[in-house]
């Protein structure tokens, strides 16, 4: 088999080498020519998959991306074409969560107040908004959810008004791109909406750039009246509107997603699947390839306070790291995707082991960490 496999996705010649020839492609400039003998087509959100891409290729009979998101994919034309195709829903859910947390714990630190005092409308409640509830909640901040989606089809969870969204203190987005039908997303905060925001309001989008009018948000930030912004996602990636940098308090280039373990878990997903597709056996797994982290192990001989738990998050994640890069390298050529490119190692905050008081585990356990109960003496 020819398997084309997007040169960003960790381990992929670990994981799929089995399976026959491992080409490796850049997902942003890949070409029809490029794929014409293609078995297997693997990608990551930047790729368009769809006729224009694959209309010389008449062998291709599995496409997988590794990301949550699939609005990349014409899946009504592999259907007509009878490709499998699969996804990774839920892969870096753990990721995203991690990213807002590191965020808003930075934020509440600049701003001088406590995460616990203010509410959360959580915009999305599906695996990496439910991600983000989990934890936000388990610091005993009170959070709304907003999904339209699954309130209509019948999910069981207490769901708030627009109008509940647009009175909370924070609002963080974690929706697909939808362009069409019922409840649409693009632009779902347009001019209109982002007017009803004032700077008392922190708005934080790690989902789809086009969640947010980037021109009227820019048009309202120069008022001087703008939430604070924590971008990790931007119309036109990669030719963002520079212009925002200088308003937004947290700016990275889509890489809340990207930490090493989320990202193998979506290669092991897509392994899975085509191992399925092939009625192979499966012999891989992410942990066979990820190594120890360089911290594994700490102890916490107190109460978890919000400054302490701030500095062990950001002992395994700190999101100023990537903002501060993003700033130095946005002017560059390609400025963009170099940076996720050469993502430097992120680990999850599952990779370390917390001995604390038992009366602090659950709590740590809640925001994805291991503990261990911490023997007194």
């Amino acid at each position: 088999m020819k398997l084309y496999i997007d040169e960003n996705i960790p381990y992929a010649k670990s994981f799929f080498s089995d399976f026959g020839e491992c080409h490796f492609f850049s997902g942003r400039t890949v070409s029809a020519k490029q794929l014409t003998d293609a078995d297997v087509l693997l990608v990551r959100s930047i790729t368009q998959v769809n006729e224009k891409l694959l209309q010389l290729n008449k062998s291709l009979q599995f496409v997988g991306t590794a990301t949550i998101g699939t609005d990349h994919i014409d899946t009504h034309y592999l259907q007509q074409r009878d490709i499998t195709f699969s996804s990774a829903p839920g892969c870096n859910k753990v990721s995203v969560a991690e990213y807002i947390l590191s965020s808003l714990l930075i934020i509440a630190q600049k701003q001088q107040f406590q995460l616990t005092d203010k509410t959360v409308a959580i915009v999305g409640a599906g695996n990496t908004g439910s991600a983000v509830y989990q934890r936000l909640t388990a610091l005993g901040m009170c959070c709304k959810l907003y999904d339209p989606p699954l309130q209509h089809a019948g999910d069981k969870r207490d769901f708030c008004s627009f109008e509940d969204v647009l009175d909370a203190d924070i609002i963080t987005l974690h929706v697909p791109k939808v362009t069409e039908g019922e409840f649409p997303t693009v632009h779902l905060f347009d001019e209109q909406v982002l007017n009803k925001l004032t700077d008392q309001h922190i708005l934080l989008n790690a989902s789809r750039g086009e969640v947010i009018d980037n021109q009227a948000l820019l048009k309202q930030a120069k008022t001087g009246v703008c939430p604070t912004l924590v971008l990790d996602v931007w119309e036109n990636e990669p030719n963002i509107e520079k212009a925002l940098l200088p308003h937004v308090e947290i700016a990275t280039p889509h890489i809340a997603g990207y930490s090493l373990d989320g990202r193998a878990r979506g290669t092991e997903m897509l392994y899975h699947a085509l191992c399925l597709h092939l009625n192979k056996e499966i012999k891989h797994k992410a942990e066979d390839f990820l190594v120890k982290p360089t911290i594994s192990e700490v102890s916490v001989t107190q109460n978890i306070t919000e400054p302490l738990l701030k500095r062990l998050i950001h002992l395994i994640y700190d999101v100023r790291r990537d903002d501060a890069l993003f700033r130095q390298m946005i002017d560059q050529d390609d400025g963009f995707d170099i940076m996720r490119k050469t993502y430097s190692e992120r680990r999850e905050l599952s990779t370390l082991m917390v001995s604390a008081p038992i009366s602090q585990t659950q709590l740590l356990q809640s925001l994805g960490f291991n503990t261990n109960v911490l023997q007194e003496r």
